[in-house]
């Protein structure tokens, strides 16, 4: 079978590998759509937050098929459709375990959820970075038509907070210097998708200067998190999602009083995988419109490169259609 692996820093390839073996709790899948996260370029320039060896394949945004199941695996058999977590105790598949990018690849079944029908091989590759922002919406809290809600930051997860927003019915509102990346939210169902200079006048004329009811910061640059607090309005929820650890920036925190704000910060997706696939399968989000780029396994490189051009790339995906 072919793999795309990190043999070292800076060193990726496609090799021909053996067929993974099973043990009873293990699952053998076949590979259908594979996301290139920001996290696999850093992964290959020899940093990430855990510790990691090379080789590895990478792969933690994906969809895939059951080829075979061990003796002990009761909730799966052949032909199921699946995605997985990608955060499990300690390890990180796709990271500090080999991950999805392989025609097949071993998961073990607690790690696993069954792909709803409703949810294609590319929406099912895009689960994991959704689940993110469906997370995000939900420590927020009771985001609902009522709110006025402006996105800070037009990426992948910046997009799929705008999709999950509308979805719960909020006016939304993108904020992005990338006309392409406005394009894109604006495909989604944004009710308006701005260049950064253009948000203060469109708010006030949307709110009445009352300001922002909802703030979701997507961007993780430190004077962006310091704008939110000024765009947000009185007892406004703001969700920081963007990361970035270290840098600093001035910012008004006595907004946060005077404004009654509610603050959350998020990370991952934890416990809500489940949640976050029935959400998908009854709206019928449809976020294939993310992927600018697909390749075969055997050009999986050549997405790596793509995901490092951020002007002309949003999501570039391995797309696969090994069997046993």
């Amino acid at each position: 079978m072919k793999a795309l692996r990190f043999v070292a820093e800076g060193v990726p390839q496609v090799d021909e590998l053996p067929t993974p073996q099973i043990a009873a709790d293990e699952v053998l899948i076949a590979a259908r759509s594979v996301g290139v996260c920001h996290s696999d370029i850093e992964l290959l320039e020899g940093r990430y937050i855990i510790p990691f060896h090379y080789p590895l394949i990478p792969g933690h945004e994906w969809s895939g098929e059951v080829m075979a199941t061990g003796e002990a695996v009761t909730r799966f058999t052949k032909g199921d459709r699946v995605v997985g977590e990608c955060v499990i105790g300690d390890d990180h598949f796709g990271f500090s375990i080999s991950g999805a990018a392989a025609e097949l690849f071993i998961a073990k079944e607690s790690w696993l959820h069954r792909l709803p029908d409703e949810v294609t091989w590319t929406n099912g590759a895009l689960v994991e970075p959704f689940s993110v922002a469906y997370y995000a919406l939900m420590r927020i809290g009771n985001v609902n038509a009522s709110d006025t809600l402006v996105v800070l930051g037009a990426g992948p997860i910046g997009l799929a907070v705008c999709a999950g927003a509308v979805a719960l019915g909020a006016r939304t509102i993108v904020v992005e210097p990338s006309a392409h990346r406005r394009e894109k939210a604006l495909a989604l169902g944004a009710h308006r998708a701005v260049a950064p200079d253009e948000l203060d006048e469109l708010l006030a004329g949307l709110t009445g200067g009352t300001g922002a009811s909802v703030v979701v910061e997507a961007t993780g640059r430190p004077d962006v998190m310091a704008q939110a607090l000024e765009i947000a309005g009185f007892k406004a929820r703001i969700g920081y999602i963007g990361i970035d650890v270290g840098r600093e920036a001035p910012a008004k925190l006595g907004l946060i009083q005077s404004k009654e704000l509610t603050i959350t910060g998020s990370i991952g997706s934890p416990g809500v995988w489940p949640e976050t696939l029935r959400f998908m399968a009854q709206t019928g989000i449809d976020l294939s419109s993310l992927v600018t780029q697909r390749y075969p396994i055997d050009e999986a490189t050549e997405a790596l490169a793509a995901a490092q051009r951020p002007a002309e790339t949003i999501k570039a995906h391995i797309e696969l259609t090994a069997t046993l």
